[in-house]
């Protein structure tokens, strides 16, 4: 299974889409990019990975930040990319990376707009996950060792932060079905049974690639 399927993972916060991606890639015997992807996209631009740390999932920040961090950018000498805004030139460094990892095999990618990125390639299956809010508020109160007031406050503030920097950098709606190939709910499902599903899905696909 997944002999050249490359999974993209979409995902609320506390739905267990990290969870479920290192899990998934275990099964299929292939890498998972979540933070890894900053590390990945931090050595192919030349750019510090602190940049990408600070600006990972979230919207734009402040022009004063973007001049301070803008003296650790390096490795590009093009005149136009030079003058982009901090911001443009991280999403397009981590943009890239993600072409690169995907062109070099399956693999499963966590977040950061990768279904975007990889919109026009064939063999990707992009996936979306969302849980009721309750179950993500125990998932994140557990794992943070937070009341859950403070979890529900984190949840929020994190999807819209993934909401606005997607909608910003992407032509689609972040969380729009009509987005993805599987929008699954982690609250029915649980990690276990979604993984199925996916797997069932890229070797549903794959059947299907082989009779084209």
């Amino acid at each position: 299974m997944a002999n050249n399927t490359v999974i993209t993972i979409g995902r609320q916060y506390g739905s267990g889409g990290h969870d479920i991606g290192i899990k998934l890639a275990e099964e299929l015997g292939i890498p998972c990019y979540d933070k890894e992807l900053l590390s990945r996209a931090a050595k192919d631009s030349g750019l510090c990975q602190e940049l990408f740390e600070n600006h990972d999932e979230k919207p734009t920040n402040s022009f004063l930040y973007s001049l301070v961090m803008d003296t650790y950018s390096t490795g590009y000498s093009s005149s136009a990319f030079s003058e982009m805004p901090l911001n443009h030139k991280v999403f397009l460094a981590q943009f890239d990376s993600i072409k690169k990892i995907a062109s070099e095999g399956p693999c499963v990618i966590v977040g950061r707009c990768a279904d975007y990125a990889l919109e026009n390639v064939p063999n990707v299956v992009n996936v979306f996950l969302h849980a009721d809010l309750q179950s993500r508020i125990v998932r994140i109160a557990r794992r943070h060792d937070l009341s859950d007031a403070k979890a529900k406050d984190l949840i929020r503030k994190t999807d819209k932060g993934r909401a606005s920097y997607y909608n910003y950098y992407t032509s689609k709606k972040w969380g729009d079905a009509a987005g993805y190939d599987l929008c699954l709910n982690t609250s029915t499902l649980g990690i276990d049974g979604a993984i199925h599903v996916i797997r069932e899905f890229i070797t549903y696909k794959e059947k299907e690639h082989e009779r084209i």
